[in-house]
């Protein structure tokens, strides 16, 4: 049979554009289809109160590089656009602790952390990972807290992707001969999640897309997939017909695909309600696991603005230090650039309480015992410019269940251990010490100080590795059980908790992934 392609990958992210790269240097005619949009760097928001262009609202005609998706129990932020994740991420590249290859549902399937540690490297070369070279106000904080609870060698700065060449000087491609785009060195202006406009983050359509571009590899923006049917109707051993229609126009165009094999690359959000859906009908014989063990990395994400005028805390790379606070959790510094302050919109006071009432009770107490603190976090100071914000993690382990729901959407609900929650002991602890050693006050989103839901740009699993159908949907080797020639590589793969930020991991994972399927012939 003659098929429009050899592999149709949905999504762009770290796991679709690896796998884009590596099967068009294998030979194979390669489609990725994508949701959001191509954005080049004029393109990008100068801050993020330009929210038709930072945020993803199709309904509203917004179509940015950010998504927020809310849950009975978390908030889930997420990235859109070619290059998926990338665009909005914060470039920091740490690899997880032993205990991230020896838990989950993986676990007993291969010996990982040997096993991915050269796909591990490989991935740190292709992002083009640097150790980053500056500490600015919000780090130095960072370093003073380690100091001050006796975890001075534990606080580091972390590997990132970013070009750190001369500060705004454009070069020749750094990173790969020659065949890569053109870059030019960072300015630390804080900048990367609102999408780097100065061509320093190595973004995946700077790297991994470039390349398979340059292969041959097609990339189909601002479409979705909303069907995938077998040609056979039974394994798809005779290939698939993708069905896609238009993410941004009106009146959605459709358009059919026919091709041997089909990866899913769409992230957990993208992915697992996909296939949820094709569960009911086209894809039948996906294992009842699907939609289960979601993982959140166990943070929090408290915002902590100074009253200090002389610190500027937007100054420097997203992520350019951390702390490992104890064997299971750390901490680290993000940032926005100067004048992105629309998140103080959705900020109310840092407040502990087991309900709502209790929380709103704190929070009143918090703002009448400081009001002119509060006055000026909201309407005096420059938000971005006197906040950081306190990305707390822990490979501590519980998972939740998305399933269908009657509205068509998906629903969660707590599979194993504790519900995600806003108010870990730690965190708290470790921010009132932040807090002190800048002179600030602490502030978190809505729903976190009003209805104790935790917000988590880290959202993993749903479609996990098993030994079998009955404990995952997939295989060691990204293959899913039940059909030929389909994958889920992203996010929704990750069967164990890293406690660390993913993209990485998501990243050698693709790696090996791709390793393990030969030329074509």
């Amino acid at each position: 049979m003659q098929y429009d392609f050899d592999y149709i990958i949905i999504g762009s992210g770290f796991g679709g554009s690896v796998s884009a790269l590596r099967l068009s240097e294998k030979g194979y005619k390669v489609l990725v289809i994508e949701k959001g949009k191509w954005f080049e760097a004029k393109d990008f928001a100068k801050t993020n109160w330009n929210i038709s262009k930072w945020l993803w609202m199709p309904y509203l005609r917004f179509f940015g590089i950010m998504k927020m998706s809310i849950f009975k129990h978390i908030v889930i932020i997420s990235g859109t656009g070619v290059g998926g994740g990338s665009l909005v991420y914060a470039n920091t590249l740490p690899v997880p602790k032993s205990t991230f290859y020896k838990s989950g549902s993986w676990s007993e399937l291969e010996d990982w952390e040997t096993e991915l540690k050269p796909f591990y490297q490989k991935a740190l070369t292709m992002l083009g990972a640097s150790r980053n070279p500056k500490l600015f106000d919000g780090d130095i904080a960072l370093k003073q807290l380690a100091k001050e609870i006796g975890r001075e060698d534990q606080f580091e700065n972390p590997d990132v992707a970013v070009y750190f060449g001369r500060e705004g000087i454009k070069v020749k491609d750094p990173y790969f001969d020659g065949k890569g785009p053109d870059r030019a060195g960072c300015n630390f202006c804080g900048g990367c999640m609102t999408g780097c406009r100065h061509n320093a983050k190595n973004t995946l359509d700077k790297n991994y897309l470039y390349l398979a571009q340059n292969n041959g590899a097609t990339i189909l923006a601002e479409n979705e997939v909303y069907d995938v049917l077998p040609i056979d109707n039974r394994d798809g051993l005779t290939g698939y017909k993708i069905f896609v229609k238009s993410s941004t126009q009106l009146f959605k165009s459709k358009k059919e695909f026919t091709s041997k094999g089909v990866i899913f690359s769409g992230g957990v959000l993208g992915t697992v309600k996909l296939l949820l859906k094709l569960k009911k009908k086209s894809l039948p014989k996906l294992s009842e696991k699907l939609g289960d063990d979601i993982r959140t990395n166990n943070e929090t994400l408290i915002s902590v603005s100074s009253l200090d005028k002389t610190k500027n805390l937007s100054k420097g790379v997203a992520i350019g230090s951390l702390l490992h606070t104890d064997d299971n959790s750390h901490l680290e510094i993000v940032r926005y650039s100067e004048g992105s302050g629309f998140w103080k919109l959705l900020h109310l006071p840092l407040s502990n309480g087991k309900n709502t009432l209790a929380r709103l009770q704190n929070m009143i107490q918090q703002v009448l015992k400081f009001p002119l603190s509060y006055f000026k976090i909201y309407f005096v100071n420059s938000w971005s410019k006197s906040t950081t914000v306190l990305l707390f993690m822990q490979s501590i382990d519980s998972t939740l269940k998305f399933k269908n729901n009657f509205l068509g959407g998906i629903s969660s609900s707590v599979s194993t251990g504790k519900k995600p929650s806003a108010y870990i002991p730690e965190s708290i602890a470790l921010t009132d010490k932040y807090s002190k050693i800048i002179n600030g006050k602490a502030t978190s989103f809505v729903l976190e100080s009003i209805a104790g839901i935790p917000s988590t740009a880290h959202v993993l699993g749903g479609a996990v590795m098993g030994k079998d159908f009955s404990q995952g949907v997939i295989n060691k080797n990204n293959e899913v059980f039940g059909y030929q020639n389909m994958y889920v590589i992203d996010g929704s793969m990750i069967s164990a908790n890293p406690g660390v930020n993913p993209s990485l991991s998501i990243t050698a994972i693709a790696e090996r992934a791709m390793d393990q399927i030969p030329v074509k012939n």
